[in-house]
């Protein structure tokens, strides 16, 4: 089988997509794109503060309108937000355009990765583990309806899940 041409990596907060996109990107030749970098680049402000001013619905008006554009780029694997799949368009031009990766991993392994994070606004309470187990029943099964494959992070580095991905879809 032929290179890919754009793999979209997506998945919970924590999980992996950024760390593995760049690793597999590297190995693959492509470019690496990340939907909330490109985000930033756009408004010129961090996601917090788009949160702040314009709340999820906000943000995820702007999201869809990343992940529109940014799809439609060959030559690329591009990490979204844990939140994407909550958008039905966003689900149908992932699965359209590209092989989408679910990388998988417990709440808990999100936790031990995102903690410390300030910049992440939907696990700023008082129970981070618990709203990342509210975000993981909610989202999971938009993460597997929508993914071509799925591939754990759990206790793994991201060179041996780039490899199992290039593996998969090459």
């Amino acid at each position: 089988m032929a290179k890919p041409n754009r793999i979209f990596l997506i998945g919970p907060m924590g999980a992996g997509k950024t760390t593995v996109g760049k690793t597999l990107a590297s190995q693959l030749g492509l470019n690496f794109v990340d939907t909330d970098q490109e985000i930033q680049r756009r408004t010129g402000v961090d996601i917090p503060t788009i949160f702040e001013y314009e709340g999820e619905e906000g943000f995820r008006d702007r999201e869809q309108r990343v992940i529109d554009d940014l799809t439609r780029i060959d030559q690329q694997v591009l990490a979204t937000g844990g939140g994407a799949v909550l958008r039905p368009a966003n689900r149908d031009r992932l699965s359209a355009r590209g092989i989408v990766v679910y990388l998988a991993c417990s709440p808990e392994q999100q936790y031990d990765r995102t903690y410390r994070d300030r910049k992440r606004p939907l696990i700023q309470t008082e129970d981070p583990l618990g709203r990342l187990r509210e975000l993981m029943a909610e989202r999971e099964p938009l993460y597997r309806e929508t993914a071509d494959y799925t591939v754990s992070t759990e206790g793994r580095s991201a060179g041996a899940v780039a490899r199992e991905i290039i593996d998969l879809v090459t």
